[in-house]
Formats: structure tokens, C-alpha cells, sequence
């Protein structure tokens, strides 16, 4: 994918994730219908393997497992694989996907459920579990563009952003904005950096964003 498609798709992504918090917490006093719904409904589902299912997945994306560990592994395993520049620009994502969480967290300080399972950070909007789900599955896919990449980044983000509704931590719409925090971030990244990770020279990839 071409230079000035990922920063336009990034720019989008992010835009949209701010556009989003702000009609939800400017423009409503109550959470929006579809998220009292979907709160509602996924209560009414909840098993204890989904409850079970949900807190690992709580530990894994948060706290110092997903701040720390997480993204030591995932450099740890580029280095390995002899892809120092990709384990760099992993590195840059991951900061710059939390740095971006938080501020938008500070600038719309959401509410959260008060049905909370398990107990959370300031800020509801957006999800930082979502957001870092986000974050690792689109870098792994712009390092290592495959099908296969694409389909278990898709899944790992839907399940994450499903169980923290079922913990009822975040509301729907906070999932989605981080998905797009998350994904858009790296975009962005992946639009500036991506021809350094991949050897490729500026002049060569200006000329394929030209073509």
C-alpha cells in the first residue's frame, strides 16, 4: 500500500476517533441509545467462560503485561527475526498509540459503565485495551502483509473490544474509537516510516506514491 494511502487512511481514522468522542460527550447528557443497548444485551449473555475469557484478556491488554511486556515481546521476536528496523518502528507505534489514548481520554474524560466488573483508569473514552489490540495487528500486518495477518488482527480487536463490553469497563463506541486510535496511529507511522523499515529509499517511494 502506497505512502499517501496509509497517512490519508491513518488522518481519517484518527479525525473520526476525535469526531466521535466529542458528539458522544458534547453532544449527549446520557450514553447514546446503541450503547445502553449493547450494554443490555451482553449483560443478559454472560457466561462464566465468557466472564473467564474476558479477564485474561483484561490482564493481557492492560497494566504493565500490555505497556511493558507485550511490546518487549513483539520487539524482542523482531530482533530475533533479524528486523531491527521493523522492531523500531513496532517501538514508535506502540508509544505514540498510548500517548494518543491518553489524550484523548484527558480532552473527554467519559463516564463508565457503574456496572463495572473490573476496576479501570480514568477516561472511558477511548478503549486502551481496543486501541492496543488495534496497534499490534495493523503494525504486524504492514511488516508482514499477508491474508493470514489481516484475518487474526481482525479477530484479536473484535475480541478484545468485545470483552471489554462484557466487563461492562467500556461503553461500544469506546471500543470503536480506540480500534481507530489504535489502527490510526500506526497508519500514520507505517506512512512515514514504512519505506525506511522495508529498505526502500525515499526516491524510490515517491516515485511509488506518484505512480
Amino acid at each position: 500500500m502506497r505512502s499517501r494511502t496509509l497517512l490519508w487512511w491513518g488522518i481519517g481514522m484518527l479525525v473520526a476517533a476525535t469526531l466521535l468522542g466529542a458528539a458522544i460527550v458534547f453532544g449527549y447528557t446520557e450514553p447514546p441509545g446503541f450503547d445502553r443497548w449493547w450494554n443490555e444485551t451482553i449483560s443478559t449473555y454472560r457466561a462464566d467462560w465468557m466472564l473467564s475469557f474476558a479477564l485474561l484478556l483484561n490482564q493481557i491488554g492492560g497494566g504493565w503485561v500490555a505497556i511493558i511486556l507485550v511490546p518487549l515481546l513483539m520487539i524482542a521476536a523482531l530482533l530475533i527475526a533479524r528486523r531491527w528496523r521493523a522492531a523500531v518502528f513496532a517501538a514508535a507505534a506502540f508509544l505514540a498509540s498510548a500517548g494518543a489514548v491518553q489524550l484523548l481520554k484527558q480532552l473527554f474524560g467519559r463516564a463508565r459503565p457503574e456496572d463495572m466488573i473490573v476496576v479501570s483508569d480514568y477516561g472511558s473514552f477511548p478503549s486502551g485495551h481496543t486501541a492496543n489490540a488495534a496497534t499490534i495487528a495493523v503494525v504486524l500486518w504492514l511488516v508482514f502483509p499477508r491474508v493470514w495477518t489481516a484475518l487474526l488482527g481482525i479477530l484479536w480487536v473484535i475480541a478484545m473490544a468485545i470483552s471489554r463490553t462484557l466487563l461492562s469497563v467500556h461503553w461500544a463506541t469506546d471500543t470503536l474509537g480506540g480500534a481507530l486510535v489504535g489502527a490510526g496511529v500506526v497508519l500514520v507511522l507505517g506512512a512515514w516510516l514504512l519505506p525506511w523499515v522495508r529498505g526502500t529509499s525515499r526516491r524510490e517511494a515517491a516515485q511509488a506514491s506518484i505512480g
